[in-house]
């Protein structure tokens, strides 16, 4: 049965959410399988490790760019309607807001996808800390911090269209972005062999990145057989986090999409991953103090995420893999605001 068929029987919405719950399932999977974590990544690079960590992070990154651009390149997909590309961006937002989402994501030990795959093997300081995360990003979107978020974003503002491509900007194809692509894999494969990781977490790492640019490619085939506007989009959780918190907390008949699907397939693909590896296991807070850290880690990535438009997948990984300017600003911030607070949060007082 073809999509549009699929839709026409049971419904545009539905036909998203069942994508989005799909994906979602594989994420899961391979992030628990491949241990993805971009904090992770930061602080092995950080300390001079350059280490399996690293290497996962490199082939999920390299992943979703190659099979983005080569999907672009074929003419399978079209992502100049997105929202990272085609809206009007801020600068500042991006910026500032991932400067905060770094040095979240190093209080809570994990960025928001982090906690939820953690959450979905019973770690409970992830519960709690990523159900702190879809309140603040909640208020950020439409509650009381959403004027600051305004504020802040109407700083430094760029047009939307070619001024938010990079490959645009720099008068490049997607056959460049491709070929990007490959090498950051060529310096993951490296990394990889060299910490002995094994090809389980080599494909698994990999696959995070798939499902990335299998996101953009499903909705935007959506977006070309349905009737009512959808949107281009993939992977991300900072949205979808306030989403799935406001369909908890509203009443029933909140309307079908591809986020509503997407946090619950991530959690359940991570809970069976752990289950059949027999790595499920209660964890809690050690102290009152490692509770309080989670805790701002959690805000911080709240506004932040939602600051800049996305998370360290969101912004990080789908919006670089189209090569959304804001988007990379957003990555850098993270990256250096994640080494910073490391290093003056838990290395410095270690050392001393």
């Amino acid at each position: 049965m073809t999509l549009a068929g699929l839709m026409e029987l049971i419904g545009e919405g539905e036909v998203l959410a069942l994508g989005g719950l799909t994906i979602g399932l594989l994420f899961g999977i391979c992030a628990q399988r491949s241990r993805f974590c971009l904090r992770s990544a930061v602080i092995e690079t950080c300390h001079g490790q350059l280490g399996n960590k690293l290497a996962v992070w490199l082939l999920a990154f390299s992943g979703a760019i190659i099979l983005t651009q080569g999907f672009i390149l074929s003419g399978m997909l079209d992502v100049s309607n997105a929202r990272q590309l085609a809206a009007r961006g801020t600068l500042s937002g991006a910026l500032i807001g991932g400067l905060l989402f770094g040095t979240g994501m190093i209080l809570a030990r994990g960025c928001s996808s982090r906690l939820l795959i953690l959450a979905g093997t019973g770690n409970l300081r992830s519960l709690l800390s990523g159900l702190i995360f879809a309140v603040v990003a909640q208020a950020s979107l439409a509650g009381i911090l959403s004027p600051l978020r305004l504020a802040i974003s109407s700083w430094w503002t760029i047009d939307g269209g070619t001024a938010r491509n990079l490959l645009d900007t720099f008068h490049l194809g997607n056959g460049s972005g491709v070929v990007f692509g490959l090498i950051w894999l060529v310096g993951g494969v490296f990394f990889a062999i060299r910490s002995r990781i094994g090809l389980s977490a080599m494909l698994t790492g990999f696959g995070v990145g798939a499902m990335v640019a299998a996101a953009w490619l499903f909705t935007y085939l959506i977006a070309s057989e349905a009737f009512e506007v959808t949107q281009v989009k993939s992977l991300s959780f900072t949205g979808p986090a306030a989403d799935m918190l406001m369909l908890v907390l509203s009443p029933p008949g909140h309307p079908w999409n591809f986020d509503i699907g997407l946090v619950p397939g991530v959690f359940i693909g991570s809970f069976l991953s752990a289950r059949f590896a027999g790595e499920l296991k209660l964890e809690g807070f050690k102290d009152g103090l490692s509770m309080r850290r989670y805790i701002v880690g959690a805000v911080l990535m709240g506004f932040g995420g939602t600051l800049a438009g996305g998370c360290a997948v969101g912004a990080g990984v789908s919006g670089a893999a189209v090569f959304a300017l804001t988007a990379w600003v957003t990555l850098c911030g993270m990256w250096i605001a994640a080494g910073l607070t490391d290093y003056l949060i838990d290395r410095r007082p270690l050392a001393a």
